[in-house]
């Protein structure tokens, strides 16, 4: 039988993690579209890796009391390679899209860049949090739809200079996903083994400046190329995910 399965964060739990509250749209799905009542059971998912069987207690209107029955396996297990995608900024619902997907297969983070030829250009702070927190919501939705524990942390929006920094001072087996100036993902693989640990960047339609790519070799990021032919940006992102889950997670 599918689990009923609702998120809510670590700290709507109370202490001893007996019971937790439901809010918002979470509490009116259960109530308003499941017609979920006192005394049915579902299940909770904290966003950090951690799931628990509960019963409601009380339903109201836009909060549920659940009471924790007990802490359950997750529905789906995580995969062993820690994944950051680094997307530059995409228009439309594009970035919405490889979000979601992006989420379904397994990525641990995800990182908004600008980049030189980024399709979109943001307006200013304020424009940047709105997007991110909408980004978070779909990474939310994707994880409960696909039985994950853990919902993807959705960065804040950074520049292609801080990113690269950032990624490189963590250590991270880094990759630079570019349609061209790079080898095959196969020539690059004996060169990323051993990692459980990876930032892997993908580019807008635009692609990639001269000095976009002369940076990241500086470094000593790979350059990967995907075959002959040319992707959108929302298309390679998603492959370049399944690739790595392929190789070095648990996509098999």
């Amino acid at each position: 039988m599918t689990r009923r399965r609702f998120y809510a964060p670590p700290t709507a739990f109370a202490n001893k993690q007996d019971s937790v509250t439901l809010i918002a749209d979470e509490a009116r799905h259960l109530r308003e579209v499941l017609r979920l009542k006192a005394g049915d059971e579902v299940f909770v998912f904290d966003g950090a890796g951690k799931e628990f069987h509960c019963r409601i207690a009380e339903s109201r209107r836009d909060t549920a009391q659940l009471a924790v029955l007990a802490e359950v396996s997750p529905a789906k297990p995580e995969s062993p390679l820690q994944l950051t995608l680094a997307l530059a900024l995409l228009k439309g619902e594009k970035f919405d899209l490889v979000v979601q997907k992006a989420t379904e297969l397994g990525v641990t983070r995800i990182a908004p860049v600008i980049t030189k030829h980024a399709d979109i250009r943001l307006r200013d702070e304020s424009d940047a949090a709105k997007r991110v927190t909408r980004w978070q919501r779909v990474a939310m939705e994707a994880a409960k739809q696909s039985g994950r524990a853990v919902v993807p942390v959705v960065a804040s929006v950074s520049t292609f200079g801080s990113l690269v920094e950032a990624a490189s001072e963590a250590l991270d087996c880094c990759v630079m996903f570019s349609e061209r100036e790079g080898q095959s993902l196969l020539q690059t693989k004996g060169r990323l083994t051993d990692t459980k640990q990876m930032t892997a960047l993908v580019g807008s339609e635009g692609g990639w400046s001269d000095e976009e790519i002369a940076a990241v070799r500086a470094a000593g990021w790979a350059v990967v190329t995907l075959g002959g032919r040319t992707l959108r940006a929302e298309t390679a992102a998603i492959a370049v995910v399944a690739l790595l889950q392929h190789i070095f997670g648990d996509l098999i």
